[in-house]
C-alpha cells in the first residue's frame, strides 16, 4: 500500500537518489534546491511511501502565473494561503517502483489539495514523451514552454480546477 505524507528534512537523500533516478545532471534540482523547498514549500512537497521506504514524491510552489518560468528552479517562495496556481516542478518515481500508478496518486493528491486551497489549477512542463501520460490525467497541452531549463523542449501542461473530479 503506498501511503503519502508531507516531506521532512530527513527525506533529503532518498530524494536526491529518485530525482537523479528520473531526471538528466542538466534537469535534477540541486541539493540546495531541495533543501529550498523542504523549507519553504512543505505543504505542497509530497511523498509517497511504500513499506516505510520512499518510492516517489511530487513538488511545486504556488506561483501567481498559469507557465512554469525558470527562475523556479533556482528561487521559490512561500505558498499564500489561497489562490494562485499549483506548480509541479518535480514528480518522480524510483526505478524500483515505476508503473505501480504512484505518479497518478501523488497528482491526485496535488488536485485535492487545488481544491482545498481554491487554486485555480495545476501547471507543469514535460517533455514531449509525457505529453500523453499528463493528457490522461485531464492535462491540457498548451504548447512549447519557453523554459530552457536542463537545455531541452519542454511542454506547458495545464489542468485547471473546473476540469477536477
Amino acid at each position: 500500500m503506498i501511503t503519502l505524507r508531507n516531506v521532512q528534512k530527513s527525506d533529503l537523500e532518498e530524494l536526491v537518489v529518485i530525482e537523479n533516478e528520473g531526471f538528466t545532471n542538466e534537469e535534477a534540482a540541486t541539493r540546495e534546491a531541495f533543501l529550498e523547498r523542504i523549507k519553504l514549500i512543505t505543504d505542497t512537497f509530497i511523498v509517497a511511501e511504500k513499506d516505510g521506504v520512499i518510492v516517489g514524491y511530487i513538488n511545486g510552489p504556488v506561483i501567481p502565473l498559469l507557465y512554469i518560468t525558470d527562475d523556479l528552479f533556482e528561487e521559490i517562495k512561500e505558498n499564500p494561503k489561497k489562490g494562485g496556481y499549483q506548480s509541479i516542478l518535480g514528480v518522480a518515481v524510483s526505478k524500483k517502483a515505476r508503473n505501480l500508478g504512484i505518479a497518478r496518486i501523488l497528482i491526485n493528491k496535488m488536485e485535492q489539495l487545488v481544491k482545498e486551497y481554491e487554486r485555480q489549477g495545476i501547471t507543469l512542463t514535460c517533455k514531449q514523451e509525457l505529453v500523453s501520460f499528463y493528457e490522461k490525467l485531464g492535462f491540457v497541452n498548451h504548447g512549447i514552454s519557453e523554459s530552457q531549463h536542463g537545455g531541452v523542449s519542454w511542454y506547458n501542461m495545464v489542468k485547471l480546477q473546473e476540469n477536477m473530479d
